[in-house]
């Protein structure tokens, strides 16, 4: 018998939310990455474009490294910037099993750093929820 694997979806990521109305913005998100459900992302200070959210300052775009929004949806942004539906500000409660970070957030400090940037903002990351 064949084992079937569903894609993570909205339910699997956000597990409490207010206002959509009120959390919810449609940001521009950076070319060259095909951004999946539950991306965590930071804002180019430049341009006010989002990306995944780097462990440290990437030289081009810095204040990316401050991980301010989680994505909603899956975009495929690999050929050109693209719109983007994020949760940006809280109250939201998130699971930590579905956020997608950034390859250089590799370790359990940089990894609970990105979380308590989410909260920050009201995005408040669980292990369960």
């Amino acid at each position: 018998m064949p084992v079937l694997t569903m894609a993570p979806t909205l339910g699997d990521l956000l597990k409490y939310e207010l206002n959509g109305n009120y959390s919810r913005e449609t940001v521009t998100l950076k070319a060259g990455t095909n951004y999946t459900l539950g991306s965590v992302l930071g804002k180019i200070t430049a341009s006010g474009k989002y990306r995944l959210s780097p462990a440290a300052q990437f030289a081009g775009d810095e204040g990316a490294e401050t991980a301010i929004a989680v994505l909603i949806e899956a975009v495929d942004a690999t050929a050109a910037d693209k719109a983007g539906l994020v949760v940006a500000r809280g109250p939201v409660i998130l699971s930590k099993a579905a956020l997608v970070l950034d390859a250089s957030v590799d370790d359990a400090s940089k990894t609970a750093a990105k979380h308590a940037e989410l909260s920050a903002v009201g995005l408040v990351a669980r292990d369960t929820a």
